[in-house]
């Protein structure tokens, strides 16, 4: 993967981030280790290799920018996922986390179990919460994603959530799936390569004749 800044660059770069913008007075860099980084960037190219988009690749190599504020969003959950799995730790993971929100103004948690391979696109004011999420998710800006009475969604593989989409409680989404702008789920069931638009609980359902993952992804199947 081609990096937009050598490795010992980036990860000085990250604790500058977090000394200006969380200046709480504790050792941030002596958290972030090399390993960090280099694990959650493997996780990063393998997500990102499945996008086949502009901004994406570079000289037909997969590109990381970290001026490019979807693929920081992205490397920013994976870091802070990274460190709370494989370290147990959540002090930094929470900061992360927190400057996530601060650079992008996406809620995120570490604690998100967000798929390995997902794309963010300018994703500015989306809550992505818990729930179960199969991999070529997409979100774009505004989007919502979260629980009702302790209920949480299940979005299947290669589901597109529009601008100001709220996909809430036992919401239950098949494969293929497309929820059309401004559109409000809660409690629905929703069938696999169906487009779904519409405020709840007045939905209007549609086949869908297009592939999420060829569309957004590039993927022959």
């Amino acid at each position: 993967m081609t990096l937009s800044l050598p490795p010992q660059e980036f990860r000085a770069y990250l604790e500058r981030l977090l000394e200006n913008h969380i200046p709480d007075q504790l050792q941030h860099g002596s958290l972030i280790n090399c390993l960090d980084i280099d694990r959650s960037l493997e996780r990063v190219e393998n997500s990102f290799s499945q996008i086949k988009r502009k901004y994406y690749a570079l000289n037909d190599h997969v590109y990381f920018n970290h001026l490019n504020a979807d693929h920081m969003a992205s490397f920013l959950w994976f870091l802070s996922n990274e460190v709370w799995r494989s370290r147990g730790d959540e002090v930094l993971p929470t900061k992360l986390s927190y400057l996530n929100r601060i650079l992008h103004n996406i809620d995120l948690f570490y604690f998100v179990p967000m798929p390995d391979i997902f794309l963010l696109v300018h994703p500015v004011g989306s809550v992505i919460g818990r729930g179960s999420f199969g991999d070529y998710l997409v979100v774009y800006q505004n989007c919502t994603i979260g629980s009702s009475h302790g209920s949480y969604p299940i979005l299947g593989e290669a589901t597109l959530l529009y601008a100001g989409t709220k996909v809430l409680g036992s919401t239950r989404l098949g494969d293929n799936v497309v929820v059309g702008a401004d559109s409000l789920l809660i409690n629905v069931n929703v069938p696999s390569n169906t487009l779904v638009v519409g405020q709840h609980p007045n939905h209007r359902f549609q086949p869908l004749t297009v592939s999420v993952r060829r569309r957004c992804f590039g993927a022959v199947n």
